[in-house]
This record gives structure tokens, sequence and C-alpha cells, in this order.
């Protein structure tokens, strides 16, 4: 049985799940959660083992770039990514709101150890029930972070193999499998031929 590819959201479906955590008791930390999977195109393993280390600078404070060392991603395939400033902005105020760490694991759970990659796993689940989106799973904010990048490259002179880069595949097909096809997009191209 072949499964169904995680869905893409749209921005307004990504703005619905940052309103839906304020005001939560974890809110800093759901915050960020959401938006190192729709900023950053992390796996939930990734998000799962990211150390303060792996995000601030050398003044303690939170860098433009995030390293995903080869530890914590999958196959091995560590890398940089730039850090949006949405995404930055969010773990200032996490940093912060705990004490500001030098080390230590970003994603704590309610019992203050690591969140496991199976609690994210099942985070990103009990959000989108709770948010009535179907077709969304943990990988959805991966894919949509694919498919977006994707889809502004003509406007950044950037390649595929720049995505492919942030993404960590190692492999550009594999890449190409997240990015999501847009019927009107198609549409416009065409009448553009």
């Amino acid at each position: 049985m072949h499964r169904q590819p995680a869905r893409v959201l749209r921005p307004e479906d990504v703005c619905l799940l940052l309103e839906h955590v304020e005001g939560q008791r974890y809110s800093a930390r759901n915050r960020v959660i959401i938006l190192l999977s729709f900023k950053a195109g992390l796996r939930a393993c990734e998000i799962s083992g990211l150390e303060w280390p792996m995000v601030l600078a050398s003044d303690h404070r939170v860098s433009d770039g995030l390293t995903i060392t080869r530890s914590i991603a999958k196959l091995g395939s560590g890398r940089r990514i730039p850090v949006h400033k949405q995404l930055k902005r969010a773990l200032s105020d996490l940093h912060k709101q705990v004490g500001r760490p030098k080390s230590g694991f970003i994603i704590c759970s309610q019992r203050g150890g690591k969140m496991s990659p199976d609690s994210v796993v099942n985070w990103f689940t009990a959000l989108y029930r709770d948010l009535g989106l179907n077709g969304c799973s943990s990988h959805s904010g991966r894919r949509t972070f694919i498919t977006h990048s994707a889809r502004l490259l003509a406007k950044t002179g950037g390649s595929l193999r720049d995505v492919q880069e942030l993404a960590g595949h190692r492999a550009l097909t594999t890449t190409e499998r997240y990015i999501a096809g847009d019927r009107e997009a198609q549409r416009r191209l065409i009448a553009l031929i």
C-alpha cells in the first residue's frame, strides 16, 4: 500500500498553527517546534536532538545559522541552515524564558528532559487533529518548507541543489519527491508558452 505524502500547508495554515499554540502552557517551546519544521525544514529527530550550542553564536545569542550535526541528522547528513527571522525571534524568546542556557536540549518535555522524536511526531499529530487539518503529519512542515523553497528559487537565483542541501538530502531525486505540484502555477506556465 502506497502512503500519501504529508500535506503541504498554505501560509495561512501555518499562521493558524502559531495562533493555536499562543497562550498554551508551553507556547514559546511550541512556537519553536512549529517554526523549526516550517521555516528550517527539520525532521522530528532533528527537532528532538537540537541543542543550544547548535543555534548559539560565540556571544551565546541566537546565531544567524543553525547547525544540524551528523549525530542528529538522518543518515548523518549534517548541514548548516540560515535562520529565518521569525524562527530567530522565537528561539531568542525561548532562550530567554529558560534562563539563557549555554547547553542542553532546546525542545524539552513537560518533565524537563529531551522530547523524543516520537513525542514530536505525536505532538504534531495532536495539533493537526485539534485544528481539523487532515492529511498532515510531522513531515508536513518539512514538505512545506521544501516545496515553498523550490517555488521561490527563480526569485533568488538559486538552484534545486540549494534546496537539496538545506533539506539534507543525499540525492536530488529525494528532494524532488518532496515538492508538491501546483495546478494553478502549471496553468499560468502553459499560458506563457
